[in-house]
């Protein structure tokens, strides 16, 4: 039977405590060999403090390919935020690729991060 992840859509990964301060992209979901992955939206909650006004998600270096910009800068310890498309043409990601966030601008702090869609056979 095929795994749920290809037949709905489903909680590709959950992050604990990814580091949300300026630097590098934090890794949060890697596509598996042999599929393709379609991401529909992310959950970012129980964050050490208010979060950042810019933040991006995709893979790459930059975190380029799935939404930039986003502002977090509401998401504190008891808040959560569901990013979701904005009518606007995603990367469908292929396999290997680490879809992951990169903190543009703000002060260091951690986050929660789910990440949710489908796979499919590449």
């Amino acid at each position: 039977m095929a795994d749920l992840k290809e037949n709905a859509i489903g909680l590709l990964s959950r992050s604990l405590l990814v580091d949300m301060s300026t630097g590098a992209k934090e890794a949060l979901y890697t596509v598996p060999v042999g599929k393709k992955c379609i991401i529909t939206h992310v959950i970012v909650h129980s964050a050490s403090a208010a979060l950042g006004a810019d933040n991006d998600f995709g893979d790459g270096a930059d975190a380029l390919t799935w939404l930039q910009n986003v502002n977090l800068s509401t998401v504190a310890a008891n808040k959560w935020y569901v990013i979701v498309s904005n009518a606007v043409a995603y990367t469908i990601f292929d396999a290997d690729d680490v879809f992951g966030v990169k903190k543009i601008a703000g002060t260091a702090q951690t986050a929660t991060i789910d990440v949710f869609g489908y796979l499919y056979d590449a």
